[in-house]
């Protein structure tokens, strides 16, 4: 969505507020497509002092899987949303922190969507307990023990021997 702010340049202290559906449905990450339900973008751009200052959240519900045992799951999220914004550099050490005006004009959406993908956990987790899978049998351990027996190491062997000898 982009978002003119002709009005708002020359004015310190004036606003425009901005409240629009995204969909990124189409966005891959880790060969599943988490953000099934379209995303909630919402905030204001303020005139401070001759800075413009864009401040708001993105929220959506995004349908993941466990790393651990695979589960479906779905997770509420709320990303914050920040950008300082200008019609041109004034040095080249700060341009990863200014995002820069098209004319008069802001993508708020592009903004809300490198956010939302720097935002993205690289580790889902259906609780943070979660026991995964069986490494033999591939059963859920978060369901119960499997009944598979513990491998020992072979070069432990004699110390586990030690250990389950009466005293």
């Amino acid at each position: 969505m982009r978002l003119n702010l002709r009005k708002i340049i020359p004015a310190p202290g004036a606003s425009i507020p901005f409240d629009f559906q995204m969909d990124l449905s189409d966005l891959e990450w880790n060969g599943e497509r988490p953000a099934a339900h379209p995303i909630h973008v919402s905030g204001t751009v303020r005139n401070m002092a001759g800075a413009l200052l864009l401040e708001g959240e993105a929220d959506t519900v995004l349908e993941l899987r466990c790393d651990r045992c695979l589960k479906a799951f779905s997770r509420e999220t709320r990303i914050p949303l920040e950008a300082l914004l200008a019609t041109e550099l004034a040095d080249e050490e700060n341009e990863d922190d200014i995002v820069l005006l098209d004319g008069d004009e802001v993508d708020v959406g592009e903004i809300a969507r490198t956010a939302f993908i720097l935002a993205m956990d690289t580790k889902h987790l259906c609780s943070e307990d979660c026991k995964g899978l069986c490494a033999k049998c591939g059963a859920n351990l978060n369901n119960g023990p499997c009944g598979c027996k513990p491998e020992v190491d072979p070069r432990l062997a004699k110390l586990a021997q030690l250990l389950d000898q009466p005293e």
